[in-house]
């Protein structure tokens, strides 16, 4: 049955939280991680071929695809439509270190090394579309709770990933109405198993300067729209 959604943020450990996830008895994900089906508006078809990999009688089945935090109004609409019952997770990260973090897998993606790649070729990166919507937490919490009744979204933080990450888990899985237990039980050294970590570049102060001024307003409004303090 369809029953969860991970919808992201890209570079906040979405791949950590699928592999643990994965090990859950309860938990099925029937076509990997990133299926990335919503990323164009699909038609009835090509929507019953996709909830037809949904099949499985007792098991929570679903995906995550980061990109979908982004996705318009139009198409979270669709997928309230065919499964409103749905229960979504998005994980994100300080947008700093996030738009960083992103910088550097477009740059080993690029076949670059850091030293090749000049500030501005990271500024242009910081500034491209992809790169400002995937740090727009507000604009996508916004989209999904317009349409999604608030209460099936849980708002993760990648901080808990790194301290605690166990917490984390067992808050999801009381969200996802699955076993705690099992990732009570989990050893420390799965919890804390490094999934597609980047290269741990010290960010340049003279881009963070530029981070700062592009990202310090968007932090401010999503703490207003929260009503706490990120402390990022």
């Amino acid at each position: 049955m369809f029953h969860f959604l991970g919808i992201g943020a890209q570079k906040s450990a979405t791949t950590w939280l699928f592999e643990q996830l994965n090990t859950h008895p309860e938990i099925h994900f029937p076509n990997g991680k990133e299926q990335h089906f919503w990323n164009h508006q699909p038609d009835d078809a090509a929507i019953a071929r996709y909830l037809n990999q949904f099949t499985h009688p007792t098991q929570r089945e679903g995906e995550i695809t980061p990109a979908y935090a982004f996705l318009p109004p139009a198409i979270i609409t669709q997928i309230y439509q065919i499964a409103p019952h749905l229960r979504l997770f998005y994980l994100i990260r300080n947008p700093i270190d996030r738009a960083w973090s992103a910088a550097l897998m477009a740059l080993n993606r690029a076949e670059m090394t850091i030293t090749e790649a000049s500030d501005q070729w990271f500024i242009d990166h910081f500034h491209s579309q992809g790169s400002l919507l995937r740090g727009d937490y507000e604009l996508a919490l916004r989209h999904w709770q317009s349409i999604f009744p608030p209460e099936q979204l849980l708002l993760l933080r990648y901080e808990c990933v790194v301290q605690e990450p166990r917490a984390l888990l067992i808050r999801l899985a009381h969200h996802l109405a699955i076993d705690a237990e099992h990732f009570i039980t989990l050893p420390a050294a799965q919890l804390h198993r490094k999934s597609f970590s980047g290269n741990g570049a010290p960010l340049r102060p003279t881009l963070r300067r530029v981070l700062e001024t592009l990202y310090r307003p968007r932090i401010t409004a999503l703490d207003d729209y929260l009503g706490y303090p990120t402390g990022w």
